[in-house]
This record gives C-alpha cells, structure tokens and sequence, in this order.
C-alpha cells in the first residue's frame, strides 16, 4: 500500500502503481456522454491516465487544464483524466473549462479501476476516492511511467510524465 498525505495528515491507498514494464490492467469505466470507455478503444495509441480524486478540487482541476493544453501537441497520443466524478459533472467541468484535448472518464460506479491500480485512498477523508497519480502506457499498452503523488494537494510532475513518452 502506498503512504501518502492529505495536507501532511498521513493516509494510505489498498495497493501500489502497476510496475514499469508490466501490461495495463484492462478497464472499462463512463464517458461523459454515459458510453463505456475501455482501455481497448486505444489500441495502438499511447495513453497518460491522469487519476486524482475530483474535479471540485483546485490542484484536480488545475491537472486537468494543465494536460488538456499539453495534450494538443501530442502525436497518436491520449490523456484520460480519471475519478469517481459524476459523468454530468465532469462534462460540466469540460464545457465551462473548454477542456477539448483530454478526455475525462469516471469510475463512479463501482471503483474497480482504483482497485486494480491500487488507487483507492483507504483511509481518511477522501476514503474510497482515488489517489493522485500519473501512469504513462506505451502504445502497446506497456506502463512505461508511474508517479504516486506523495501529498494530494500537490500536482504531479508534469515534464517527467510526458517525457516518458518518448
């Protein structure tokens, strides 16, 4: 499990990142237009999965807005934002943000990305919402980068990740 802190308060998540070098765990969550979105629908493409808690957070959105504008200068390249959001409110976020290069998808249902990625905040406040994390998939699907967020309220490394897909 993964130690990690919510404004220095210590918290802990149910398991670890997938390790480098490992195939993704397959998954299938909801697009804001309610239609399944699965980890298949990118095949051949590379994918950054931004995970945080929730939009309604400054530092969730502000890695939002930050990887939608990185995102348009990327080649054959996805970046899915990822939480348990409501679909309706992820979709409102992205039309009142103008988010067009990053999709955001949610696991508001049942959480089983978070468990498979070991996500899940266990413990505290944000219990059974997702930990701040980066995963970087290769085009085969391959994770190719990860960061566990050590402190929630901070943003990820940005450069690292996306250096990772080269």
């Amino acid at each position: 499990m993964a130690k990690i802190t919510l404004k220095g308060n210590p918290i802990k998540t149910i398991g670890k990142l997938p390790k480098v070098g490992k195939k993704a765990n397959k998954f299938t969550m909801i697009g804001t237009n309610l239609s399944k979105v699965k980890l298949k629908d990118f095949k051949g493409q590379k994918v950054v999965l931004n995970v945080f808690p929730s939009l309604d957070t400054g530092t969730c959105a502000a890695s939002v807005r930050e990887f939608n504008k990185r995102a348009a200068n990327l080649e054959n390249t996805k970046v899915l934002c990822i939480s348990r959001d409501l679909p309706f409110a992820q979709g409102r976020f992205c039309g009142a943000e103008g988010i067009e290069n990053a999709i955001t998808i949610s696991d508001f249902n049942k959480g089983k990305f978070g468990k498979k990625y070991g996500l899940t905040i266990k413990t505290g406040p944000l219990k059974n919402l997702f930990s701040r994390a980066i995963i970087v998939l290769d085009e085969k699907h391959r994770v190719v980068y990860t960061e566990q967020v050590p402190e929630i309220v901070d943003e990820p490394n940005y450069d690292k990740a996306l250096e990772a897909l080269n």
